[in-house]
């Protein structure tokens, strides 16, 4: 009798110890297709909302209140948000690299250290980070919050679209604040480092800006505003996509939310690390 408990006992433990692999296996499985799936369907959204910004654009019947409410909204939820990550990201580069630039005695070269840290780098990731915290949590919100409420198949059987009515107003808001973000992040970041540069580490401003302009050109500056508007056009079509599929009543819509966002987050570091990679290739660095 012991001896078919104890064999009992072990069958169970090798179960549950199969189970989760099992589960492991299907998940490796089953993940590539659905990662495809979703990355097909989010090109399909990205065809369709670049289709209905082309045709409204040429028949003069853009949402035009419905644009600048949403760019208010986001706006009002990434402003400040977006001093507060410059300042001291700003300050961390003045910081860090003028303690080292004192002990080599290149305290001259402060500026070109925000130019390089700040503008090439800095600004278009704090940009595309902070859309992709507050700006994708609102709108996968806002948009899961009527998938939930059946407002979106309601508007299906109206005959409406919600790509058009809902997600092409979003996309071109985010997009149209993307280079305002960038640019308020990089005001404030160099305003900060110079701040620090000039009470901390003794550096002339002169000498500060001088060799800001010697190392950070045109260039650097029109990349942060491209990254940006990279990086606000995938937020808005990954946060849409996800509020628009959400399901499950309100855990669905926190789901959708904390997918968009994490989503959003790894998309910006790879397409941060293609666009960097190509300027690298095609525009060299200007040294000084």
């Amino acid at each position: 009798m012991t001896a078919v408990v104890d064999l009992q006992r072990v069958a169970v433990e090798d179960s549950s110890r199969i189970k989760p692999l099992q589960k492991l296996l299907a998940y490796l499985r089953e993940a590539p297709g659905r990662t495809v799936d979703t990355i097909g369907r989010a090109a399909i959204l990205a065809g369709l909302v670049l289709r209905y910004v082309i045709v409204d654009i040429f028949r003069l019947k853009l949402p035009m209140d419905e644009i600048v409410g949403e760019m208010w909204l986001l706006l009002k939820v990434t402003t400040l948000p977006a001093l507060l990550m410059a300042v001291p990201l700003g300050a961390e580069v003045s910081v860090q690299v003028g303690g080292l630039m004192n002990q080599v005695g290149a305290s001259s070269l402060a500026g070109a250290a925000s130019g390089l840290g700040v503008v090439s780098q800095g600004a278009p990731m704090a940009a595309g980070l902070l859309m992709s915290g507050a700006a994708a949590s609102a709108i996968a919100s806002d948009l899961g919050s009527r998938a939930i409420r059946e407002e979106i198949d309601a508007m299906r059987v109206m005959g409406i679209d919600p790509v058009d009515r809902l997600v092409m107003p979003r996309f071109i808001a985010m997009v149209v604040i993307a280079p305002m973000l960038c640019v308020v992040i990089i005001a404030a970041g160099v305003t900060a480092g110079l701040l620090i540069a000039v009470n901390a580490n003794d550096v002339v401003p002169g000498s500060f800006w001088q060799s800001f302009g010697a190392f950070a050109t045109p260039t650097d500056i029109i990349f942060a505003i491209a990254k940006a508007l990279v990086f606000a056009a995938m937020v808005a079509l990954i946060a849409s996509l996800r509020g628009l599929e959400a399901k499950g009543g309100p855990r669905g819509v926190a789901d959708a939310v904390n997918a968009s966002v994490v989503l959003s987050v790894v998309a910006i570091f790879i397409a941060n690390l293609v666009m960097s990679q190509g300027q690298s290739m095609f525009f060299h660095e200007q040294l000084g």
